[in-house]
């Protein structure tokens, strides 16, 4: 390898360390609220993902990290590429003490709205956890009947990285099953639109009409009910 090759193979490893030292320190940053209730044992994020869609359910998830935990990368799953949020959802599920997931279906939230459906969503996540929170951490919510004390965190998810881990098991769970619901009501393009309300959704929503996935409640102003 000549001098330049070295040179510039010194100056890569460079930006990579520098790069890795800076979302260390982000990743510190998203550890002020696990520090600030260590002593209260052991804390849960809560987050939920797809009370905006026209179609599908609504998905939480409740995840409880090690203290220990050397987890990088965790986000906003808003601001994660899919490809990352995939590969966290593995190290999270793999790292994690416990992931509990719950999810309210369109039939659901129709009947009492989406706001109540999320919270029937987070009871089921906390419900299916194989250990007891003493904490939870939520994003923005506080639950009603929530069997643990609670915390809300407005913008958690980019706060503290057990919401945060919340929030990429529950994208990547509500994603794998739009993709599974494209199989069985082809021509909306759930697998690409997840449900919101794209210009190519509504269109086909105009022309095939409503199927079994959507939310009656959502849709009045596109099609008849």
């Amino acid at each position: 390898m000549t001098e330049k090759q070295l040179a510039k193979q010194r100056e890569k490893e460079e930006r990579q360390a520098e790069k890795l030292r800076k979302e260390i320190e982000r990743t510190e940053g998203m550890m002020v609220f696990e520090r600030k209730f260590a002593d209260r044992g052991l804390l849960c994020g809560i987050d939920e993902v797809g009370r905006g869609p026209l179609s599908g359910p609504v998905v939480a998830a409740a995840v409880i990290l090690p203290t220990d935990h050397k987890i990088l990368y965790l986000n906003d799953s808003k601001k994660l590429s899919e490809k990352k949020r995939e590969q966290l959802y593995d190290v999270i599920m793999h790292e994690a003490i416990a992931v509990g997931v719950g999810m309210a279906p369109p039939a659901r939230i129709d009947e009492i709205n989406i706001l109540q459906a999320t919270y029937e969503a987070m009871l089921e996540a906390i419900s299916h956890l194989s250990v007891k929170p003493d904490l939870l951490l939520n994003d923005a919510v506080t639950i009603p009947g929530a069997p643990v004390p609670q915390i809300a965190i407005v913008g958690g998810d980019a706060k503290s990285v057990s919401i945060a881990a919340a929030s990429i098991v529950a994208k990547v769970t509500r994603d794998r099953m739009m993709g599974e619901y494209e199989e069985m009501f082809p021509g909306y393009k759930f697998a690409k639109n997840k449900g919101y309300g794209t210009a190519e959704h509504i269109a086909a929503l105009k022309e095939l009409g409503p199927c079994p996935i959507h939310r009656k409640s959502f849709i009045g102003h596109f099609v008849e009910i």
